[in-house]
């Protein structure tokens, strides 16, 4: 059996539920312990109001991941819904507020369009708390389809945003590995 070769992709973290910095610092500890993956950087976080919600929320705090996997991108996107639900994420609407929410923005150079899966993620670049982060860690990244994402950063300028601190996961998080994650 031959293993895939490494792909830099590249995960949205965010949350306003409960202690949301929080949550997201336990999530990319999680993201370290997924097999055939490795976390090879971290954004500062960010703090945004919600968009698009009919209905008062509280601030969004969103980071991006820089992971080196083997994983193929429907198993990292099995991975990543099954962490959420391992932090209580439970879907109720499309902009409902969340405890945990792990987007796959981009998976090395490809591009799927896919009922579940969609890569580039249709919106990364017409969102200041995705693109921000995103660029802090690669800011020549360019995206199928999308181009160098520095160029859509005049688009998303008006959107309040404010970055807050480096995301480290807390010294007390003692976690065991999560192989089924991935399968």
């Amino acid at each position: 059996m031959t293993q895939n070769p490494f792909v830099t992709a590249y995960v949205g973290l965010g949350a306003n539920l409960g202690d949301a910095p929080g949550q997201l610092a336990a999530a990319a500890q999680c993201l370290t312990l997924l097999p055939q993956t490795e976390v090879i950087a971290l954004s500062h976080l960010y703090r945004s109001g919600a968009i698009e919600v009919d209905a008062p929320q509280p601030d969004y705090y969103n980071a991006v991941a820089a992971l080196r996997t083997q994983l193929d991108a429907e198993a990292l996107l099995a991975a990543l819904l099954a962490l959420e639900a391992r932090f209580g994420r439970i879907r109720t609407g499309y902009h409902s507020p969340r405890t945990l929410d792990l987007d796959l923005l981009l998976y090395g150079n490809e591009r799927y369009c896919l009922p579940h899966l969609t890569v580039p993620h249709p919106r990364l670049h017409q969102r200041a708390f995705v693109l921000l982060p995103l660029l802090e860690l690669a800011p020549d990244l360019t995206a199928p389809g999308l181009g160098r994402l520095l160029d859509y950063l005049p688009a998303v300028a008006a959107q309040p945003i404010t970055r807050i601190a480096p995301l480290a996961a807390p010294e007390s998080t003692r976690l065991q590995p999560i192989e089924a994650l991935a399968q």
